[in-house]
């Protein structure tokens, strides 16, 4: 299957979740991902703000860590410090974002990236929605060496995706069934 049907697929299947079926996976890939010493060891974690039905996060916010989240601010993501009870707005896709005044947040800073997905594959390829967001923010020098997990549900950890030139791999993909590095699981 090409990108476009892969995507389309996994987005259906995953939108079909019931709400508890949803709740739990996403508590257990939290969990999961919380046994990793790559999570236990970084102080600085870029996330997201879950939509379309992604495995949910906001559990992770408790712990004592300094989160970013992005802005999309034209063909690019704006990276923020963001906090429990710090504004929020929606932005140009329906996604929640930090308020502008948010302090910004250096690639420099960042020791994780929790990065969402409709679909990875065992060599740590991602699919994402098709707007090439992170593709551009990887190939950059100054984020491409930053540790990168793919987030997704274990329906969606695949054998192969299709992948482009461009595409970069991750450095593992956590689910609610295991964490795996393109080298096997940990």
């Amino acid at each position: 299957m090409d990108k476009k049907t892969l995507r389309r697929y996994y987005l259906k299947q995953r939108q079909s979740l019931s709400l508890e079926q949803w709740q739990s996976n996403s508590q257990q890939l939290c969990e999961n991902l919380t046994q990793t010493s790559l999570f236990q060891s970084s102080k600085t974690i870029l996330s997201y703000f879950s939509i379309r039905q992604e495995p949910d996060l906001s559990s992770l916010l408790s712990f004592d860590k300094s989160w970013g989240f992005s802005r999309c601010v034209e063909q690019t993501l704006v990276w923020h410090l963001w906090q429990l009870g710090d504004p929020l707005q929606t932005g140009a896709y329906g996604i929640q974002e930090p308020h502008p005044d948010c302090p910004l947040i250096s690639p420099q800073q960042i020791e994780l990236i929790l990065v969402p997905a409709v679909a990875c594959d065992r060599q740590g390829y991602r699919l994402g929605y098709g707007g090439g967001y992170y593709d551009r923010l990887f190939a950059e020098p100054l984020w491409y060496e930053i540790p990168r997990i793919g987030i997704i549900f274990e329906s969606a950890y695949l054998a192969e995706i299709p992948i482009d030139p461009w595409d970069i791999p991750l450095s593992g993909v956590c689910t609610d069934k295991g964490f795996y590095t393109p080298e096997g699981t940990i």
